[in-house]
């Protein structure tokens, strides 16, 4: 099963709302030849960290793919950049934001070292299952309403046990 993270907290010209941004992201990848097999409910939801920042706009889709996770990442990050964001500095108001949750029962760089790299401000390389995602509320009420059964690959944790014990705490609404 491979999962993705939507966000988008800023809209631009042609885009008058963050749900329209992540409808397109999603349209992108079907032109892209990425399945979407399922996609949770748009959350509306505080930036994390708290700041000033516009709310965010929110989902998690299930996706299928000939990708390696390497590649989606790339073509991710390819989305992104067609759909206008650019990186400056990390926890900033952005556009878009796709983030691969997981990739099957992948643990990249290893089982061995993934808790370190998860730890890290700025982790190398790509980090599958993503870092922070048993951490955020965000992510984790939008995975109940596609997969509410899926359990962290790295600590064997169900959603409901992972939400109990989130520490983003920052309210999630859907829109």
């Amino acid at each position: 099963m491979i999962l993705i993270g939507l966000g988008s907290n800023l809209t631009t010209e042609e885009f008058s709302t963050s749900r329209a941004i992540l409808e397109k992201a999603l349209k992108m990848l079907e032109d892209e030849k990425i399945s979407v097999i399922k996609c949770s409910r748009f959350y509306e939801t505080e930036p994390v960290p708290k700041s000033d920042q516009p709310w965010y706009v929110n989902a998690v889709a299930q996706i299928e793919t000939s990708l390696d996770a390497v590649e989606l990442l790339a073509k991710l990050h390819e989305i992104e950049r067609n759909l206008g964001r650019t990186r400056r500095e990390r926890w900033e108001a952005r556009v878009i934001d796709l983030d691969l949750l997981c990739y099957d029962e992948q643990i990249f760089p290893s089982a061995g070292q993934w808790c370190t790299e998860a730890q890290k401000d700025s982790p190398k390389g790509a980090v599958i299952p993503h870092a922070r995602m048993h951490e955020r509320d965000f992510v984790l009420i939008p995975l109940m309403d596609i997969v509410p059964d899926w359990r962290h690959p790295v600590s064997g944790k169900s959603i409901r046990t992972m939400l109990s014990q989130a520490k983003s705490g920052g309210i999630v609404r859907v829109l």
